[in-house]
């Protein structure tokens, strides 16, 4: 049964009696519905978009915080390569060069980790640039770091044989003489004696009466004791290991055998006139690596500092060769 309301009507100014149907009552109700929902809806929105849930604000947190740490671990990378960039730097320059080894390239040491699709499960993520940018840099140092470490293994090896390679590089004159005067002729370009033509002198040219001694300038293996018919006479080359070989030329006799072991200032040989030869001199030369060196920046263990600044003078001015 509708319920009978009443209200007063403006027009008539009479108390008229209204009645409210089911229907009235219906829609009413479905509209208040229907106007809650749709306030609802718009309080939810603006109450996910505006303000964070307790939940949300702690995962914020949480993020952040990791976005804080990736920073900080990004930095300590940076200056874990800053060290590993000084090690490189005195492994190279200063380690290797008093071991006399060749230093490690670059791109050795800068070499690629990894392929192409190597960072491909960090990607798709907001914060995949950060991820996959400190990946890299953290596989750029280990890949950095185990080349160092094999040159550092290197390096020991060689400093464990140290007193082996002193020994063994090339230390002394050949001959036993004080006066430089007696050096014939120097490294470098000079005139050849039977051609008169300037030419490569790749040794050096000690003036000797026939019979002289000559010494072995290092520890080493003789290679060739022989006649050489390029006209250097009877000559001997001695491998002294780490890249190092001597040359001896123009000999009277020969002492040394191929493959014998001989020791720095040992007897090898004695001073002659053999092969292209204008007067008794030994030729003696340095190679490192199978090019020829000067000879004089070898004899660092029996002259003085002022005999070598003179060496070094009298090198610098043009001469004949006696070869």
């Amino acid at each position: 049964m509708a319920k009978i309301r009443y209200q007063f009507n403006t027009k008539s100014l009479k108390i008229e009696e209204v009645r409210v149907t089911m229907k009235d009552r219906l829609k009413r109700l479905l509209s208040s519905l229907a106007f809650g929902l749709v306030f609802g809806a718009v309080g939810l929105v603006v109450l996910y978009n505006v303000f964070a849930s307790p939940r949300e604000k702690a995962m914020q947190r949480e993020l952040e915080q990791y976005k804080l740490q990736y920073k900080i671990l990004n930095d300590h990378l940076d200056q874990v390569q800053l060290v590993l960039n000084d090690l490189q730097d005195r492994d190279d320059n200063i380690y290797r060069v008093i071991f006399e080894t060749e230093p490690i390239p670059a791109s050795v040491r800068k070499a690629g980790y990894g392929g192409t699709n190597r960072y491909a499960r960090l990607e798709g993520y907001n914060n995949s640039d950060i991820l996959i940018n400190t990946t890299k840099k953290l596989d750029q140092i280990t890949s950095q770091v185990y080349v160092q470490s094999k040159s550092f293994d290197e390096v020991f090896k060689l400093a464990k044989s140290k007193e082996k390679m002193i020994a063994s590089i090339p230390a002394v004159q050949p001959v036993d003489i004080s006066d430089l005067r007696r050096i014939g002729s120097f490294f470098g370009y000079r005139t050849d004696p039977f051609y008169k033509v300037t030419k490569m002198h790749e040794g050096i040219d000690f003036t000797a009466s026939i019979g002289t001694p000559i010494y072995a300038t290092g520890d080493g293996v003789v290679t060739e004791s022989e006649y050489n018919k390029g006209g250097y006479g009877n000559s001997i080359k001695i491998s002294h290991g780490y890249g190092y070989e001597t040359f001896y030329a123009h000999l009277s006799r020969i002492k040394a055998r191929v493959g014998q072991k001989v020791k720095r200032g040992e007897v090898i040989g004695f001073v002659g006139n053999t092969g292209k030869s204008t007067a008794p001199h030994l030729h003696y030369e340095v190679r490192l690596r199978g090019k020829p060196v000067n000879p004089i920046y070898y004899f660092f263990n029996d002259i003085t500092t002022k005999e070598y600044a003179d060496m070094i003078e009298l090198s610098s001015k043009p001469s004949q060769t006696m070869d």
